[in-house]
């Protein structure tokens, strides 16, 4: 797994570092399924409010619930 992507339990650590060092945190969640421009200005925008942002992405069973039996497109796989 990618150093940028981390398990939940693993958020709570580095959160508290972060905080310790003096770090503002932003944090979001969605479903970006299908990225798009919109939510790339949105994310770029929620970065510039802290010094690290901290984004969680719903599930395939989450989008699947909200969006309808045809997503995610793009699948966590």
């Amino acid at each position: 797994m990618s150093p940028k992507i981390v398990e939940l339990e693993q958020v709570s650590h580095r959160c508290d570092k972060l905080r310790a060092d003096g770090k503002r945190l932003v944090a979001t969640n969605g479903c970006f399924d299908l990225l798009h421009a919109g939510h790339v200005r949105y994310l770029q925008a929620a970065r510039t409010l802290g010094d690290f942002l901290a984004i969680g992405l719903n599930g395939d069973n989450s989008v699947r619930e909200l969006k309808g039996s045809g997503r995610p497109v793009t699948t966590e796989s």
